[in-house]
């Protein structure tokens, strides 16, 4: 059977896995990116996911996927046991999100993190003018229903990259469809025009 086509951010996150390497997805669902992974990557793919959903789908690839909550679960694993640490869409969902970037860096020594843009202008407007928690494409429960509780800019990310002392090796900015806005720009033009962020950050040392 044909694998379905990766989405957008999830082939660029694939694109900065190297290949045979150690792979944790957290937060991973129904366990599309780390199927590709293993499958075109190559890699040692394993995962941790929240839901029962979620797992379910990802065992019945075949994926080695366990039941995990990225706040308080990520300690257990020992120093260096993967090659990439892998977040995407859940950054802003997790209650510490600093801890949990610092666990990535000491269980692997990259880590992929991808997260929508609350600085984006389409959410500056709706709060601005309507005055009311704007629910977007990547956005889509209201302010009430959402399991969003730490929202972020791209700029505040950078910042806490440079606070725990993190490389940047690679960032790109999303545009609606999820593609590599593909221009080098300041942070504020990114933060401003930037539907996501994808952030291949290393340790400094």
């Amino acid at each position: 059977m044909t694998a379905s086509p990766l989405r957008p951010d999830h082939a660029l996150i694939a694109s900065m896995v190297t290949a045979g390497a150690r792979v944790l997805d957290v937060g991973c669902g129904d366990g599309a990116l780390l199927a590709h992974l293993a499958r075109e990557k190559g890699a040692d793919a394993r995962g941790i996911e929240l839901s029962r959903e979620g797992v379910a789908a990802c065992v019945a690839k075949g994926l080695a996927v366990i039941q995990g909550d990225a706040d308080t679960d990520l300690v257990d694993y020992p120093d260096d046991c993967f090659d990439f640490v892998i977040l995407s869409q859940t950054l802003q969902a997790t209650r510490q999100p600093r801890v949990v970037l610092e666990q990535m860096l000491r269980i692997g020594r990259n880590a992929i993190v991808a997260f929508p843009n609350f600085g984006h202008w389409r959410i500056r407007a709706a709060i601005t003018l309507q005055g009311r928690m704007p629910v977007t494409e990547n956005l889509p429960e209201t302010w009430y229903n959402t399991p969003n509780i730490h929202f972020c800019t791209i700029r505040d990310f950078v910042a806490l990259a440079e606070e725990i002392h993190a490389k940047i090796v690679r960032a790109e900015a999303l545009d609606a469809s999820g593609r590599p806005m593909g221009v080098k720009m300041p942070w504020w033009f990114w933060n401003l025009m930037g539907e996501q962020g994808v952030f291949w950050l290393a340790r400094s040392s």
